[in-house]
């Protein structure tokens, strides 16, 4: 059995990858095959942050400096859906790096590790005994799947994708800004709630724009959806036109994401992995990439077993928090009493962007503050 890899990946994304490099890092000498489509460099359409919640998950797979040649930002700006604005400095700065950029440095990264890379579509799984068999040439022990929101592998798994009511799309560009622009902005929008439109500057004199909103809210405008995502962040950010406009959508976490198939492991958006009230993903991605990883090559018998032990304790209590506060987010009033509060309390904007960047929860006490307020909120505009 020579032929056989210890593990194969299916996508060079942050999850691929990052699966890549925690087996070669807790197993040197680990046979690591990992498959895209295309070729590295490529874009992702993607808003590019790179919360500290992420650059935790770099440091631990061993290339902390992977985007450290990228200027921090430190101030994030939200604008309710009711029109409250919190502008704070985040307790750990942030970065904006193209996708473009970070997928291949990560891709490097595995591959001056020791895993091979190939280009490769993947169309055909097989289970064979205790291995998979992909696409009838390449075996197996683990696989794991990180091919994206639209994943081959999880179609060919059997597993459902995620259901249109927990799909965003959003529509991603570039503009040209002010070099000093150093503000994260995201200003959320009543119309067609839950939606926003974000600005995040890179450091170069342009920043990753966009505009996201659940996928029924676009069905039910009964217009196409290039006019209706390309003409509300015109509307949004008027004066910054913007150019390698790509949409995509989001699958969003249901709170209890499937985690796989007999020895294969969905990571990252392919396992729907993607926060709820934020649409963000990277984090996941490297959390639950690394995850897989450390399964493959530490349980080998079942590492499916052993990446859902791994997610719960990792991600379990967030996921739950996470949806639950999406249920209560439908109504744009909790999010206007939720910023308010954040606007006052310093602890509190920590803590929202923890959830909405990291694997945070919301103590009680801090949960009904929120409450308070958007009972009180209700009450004043009533």
């Amino acid at each position: 059995m020579d032929d056989v890899w210890d593990l194969v990946i299916v996508g060079g994304g942050p999850a691929g990858s990052a699966a890549a490099l925690r087996a070669k890092q807790l197993r040197p000498h680990a046979r690591v095959l990992l498959l895209d489509r295309a070729d590295f460099p490529r874009d992702k359409a993607c808003g590019d942050g790179i919360a500290a919640h992420g650059r935790d998950e770099l440091a631990l797979l061993g290339v902390p400096d992977l985007v450290a040649d990228y200027r921090p930002t430190r101030r994030l700006s939200v604008l309710s859906p009711g029109g409250v604005l919190v502008c704070a400095t985040v307790a750990r700065p942030n970065h904006v790096v193209p996708r473009t950029v970070f997928d291949a440095r990560l891709v490097d990264a595995a591959r001056a590790r020791g895993v091979e890379v190939r280009r490769h579509r993947v169309r055909s799984l097989a289970a064979h005994g205790g291995h998979v068999v992909v696409d009838g040439t390449v075996t197996a022990r683990a696989v794991v799947a990180a091919d994206g929101a639209n994943s081959t592998v999880r179609r060919l798994l059997g597993v459902p994708a995620t259901t249109g009511r927990h799909t965003a799309i959003a529509v991603r560009g570039y503009a040209d800004v002010p070099a000093d622009d150093d503000v994260q902005f995201i200003a959320m929008q009543k119309e067609g709630w839950p939606a926003y439109v974000w600005s995040f500057p890179i450091g170069d004199g342009s920043a990753n724009v966009g505009f996201g909103m659940l996928l029924p809210r676009l069905h039910a405008t009964g217009l196409p959806g290039r006019e209706v995502l390309h003409g509300r962040l015109a509307e949004l950010l008027p004066g910054r036109p913007t150019r390698d406009l790509r949409a995509h959508h989001l699958p969003l976490s249901p709170g209890r994401p499937v985690p796989g198939a007999g020895r294969v492991m969905l990571a990252g958006d392919a396992a729907s992995l993607i926060n709820p009230l934020t649409g963000e993903g990277i984090y996941y991605a490297l959390v639950s990439g690394r995850l897989a990883g450390e399964a493959a090559v530490q349980a080998p018998g079942d590492p499916l077993a052993a990446y859902r032990r791994g997610l719960r304790k990792a991600l379990g209590r967030h996921l739950r928090t996470t949806d639950v506060l999406a249920r209560a987010a439908q109504s744009p009033g909790f999010i206007d009493a939720a910023i308010d509060t954040a606007a006052r309390r310093k602890e509190v904007f920590d803590l929202l962007v923890d959830v909405g960047l990291g694997a945070g929860t919301v103590p009680l006490p801090l949960a009904c503050a929120v409450i308070r307020r958007w009972l009180l909120n209700g009450v004043r505009g009533g």
